[in-house]
């Protein structure tokens, strides 16, 4: 091994001695120096390129045709982050550190000079590979669909990216100039609240992510609503700073990330894995039009289905009990059916014989408070499909039936009139 590294070390020699006497004997003296050293450089820099390169390729085909990516999804992770790549560059910069003495082994004066341009390139090459590992732990957690964990992982990537660039100008700044780190670090203390201040939405973005990924209340691809904003759609993408949010209108808002830990968001997601969808509508009712009903009108309501036996049994019951009261001539004397309350119950029947409709979840008809507008009877339930279009077929059908239906029972529904 020792050989081969000083057959290199003279190859290298002597095709630097080759540009020495070359430019001595082409260019005028004033440029030999210079040209010498560029020229050098070049050189060096070709060659340190070539072998990056052939190594490169080298090491990306054995992943290529010698490792089963699909079936280890850590070197496949590995491969798409191309740190092999960073592992080559880093190589072929300690081969450059090692043949600088012997390509400028004439030039000792330009050896501080080119080792700092290659720990510089060095340092920049150690951070890559640091970024692009970082990477690589994303992959493998998008292979395995493990969405919570790349949540996190993106919070602590980009802030790692943001503060390592941050050090790494720092340490750029040391090794360039010679500065010792401590004093630089010594002079960030006093203006502390200056660097707080700048990456006040970065520290929010972290804290927000790794709470969003820990308490696993929402994540890429759900459906939520943010009313603050009139908002709805699904989660394209939850970044450090931003998050991507892509309506039903195909437009895409975007929120501060730190929004979703200080603003209220409706996750909405669950009905979409549950497959059902919340009806909550509410048809209103002149309360003028509500009436006892006479036993005329309760024998011509027993002609519908939903509701004959319902009025049957009320009816005998009711029959009974005004036998023990005085004055039972008087309709508003004891119990008695109205109009609004055996549609009531018509609704209710009718969403619970609804095909559509999720019987195991909540079927409620019922009265809200009295509004200008009028009586509010309102529809409460879910569809058994969450998707939009069928969703809305089936709350429309729904209240087609009931709006024609009410005219059966005598009913006005109130409209409000347009002035012209």
């Amino acid at each position: 091994m020792k050989d081969e590294l000083q057959d290199t070390k003279d190859f290298l020699q002597d095709i630097s001695d080759q540009i020495h006497y070359f430019v001595s004997a082409n260019v005028p003296n004033d440029l030999v120096l210079t040209c010498q050293i560029i020229l050098k450089f070049l050189f060096l820099a070709g060659f340190v390129y070539v072998i990056d390169f052939i190594f490169k390729i080298l090491v990306n085909t054995i992943f290529k045709f010698f490792f089963d990516k699909e079936k280890y999804p850590v070197l496949k992770s590995i491969y798409q982050s191309r740190i092999t790549n960073s592992i080559v560059h880093l190589g072929a910069l300690n081969f450059a550190e090692y043949a600088l003495k012997s390509v400028f082994w004439r030039h000792p004066k330009s050896f501080e000079l080119l080792g700092l341009i290659v720990s510089v390139a060095i340092i920049f090459v150690i951070a890559g590979m640091l970024f692009r590992a970082l990477t690589a732990l994303r992959n493998y957690f998008v292979i395995k669909q493990d969405f919570y964990k790349i949540m996190a992982l993106n919070a602590i990537s980009e802030s790692v990216k943001i503060f390592g660039i941050f050090i790494l100008t720092v340490v750029g700044i040391c090794v360039i100039f010679g500065i010792k780190g401590g004093t630089i670090l010594g002079s960030l203390g006093a203006i502390t609240a200056v660097l707080v201040l700048v990456f006040r939405d970065t520290i929010l973005g972290f804290v927000t992510g790794l709470h969003v990924a820990t308490s696993k209340n929402m994540k890429v691809g759900d459906w939520i609503g943010i009313p603050k904003y009139n908002i709805e759609g699904n989660i394209a993408d939850i970044s450090l700073l931003t998050t991507k949010i892509t309506n039903f209108d195909k437009t895409v808002s975007t929120i501060p990330t730190y929004d979703l830990l200080t603003t209220e968001i409706k996750n909405l997601q669950i009905m979409s894995e549950s497959n059902t969808r919340r009806i909550k509508k509410s048809i209103y009712f002149n309360i003028n039009s509500f009436k006892f009903l006479n036993d005329e009108e309760i024998n011509r309501l027993k002609d519908i289905n939903l509701i004959s036996e319902y009025l049957e049994g009320k009816s005998i019951e009711i029959r009974k009990e005004k036998e023990s009261l005085a004055h039972n001539d008087k309709i508003v004397n004891g119990r008695q059916l109205t109009n609004i309350g055996v549609f009531r119950y018509y609704a209710q029947k009718y969403i619970e014989n609804d095909p559509d409709i999720d019987q195991k979840g909540v079927v409620m008809v019922r009265q809200l408070d009295i509004t200008p507008h009028g009586l509010p009877l309102e529809i409460y339930c879910f569809a058994n499909d969450s998707k939009w279009e069928r969703f809305e077929q089936i709350q429309a059908d729904i209240f087609d039936h009931l709006l024609v239906a009410s005219k059966e029972f005598d009913l006005q529904v109130m409209q409000v009139a347009v002035k012209v």
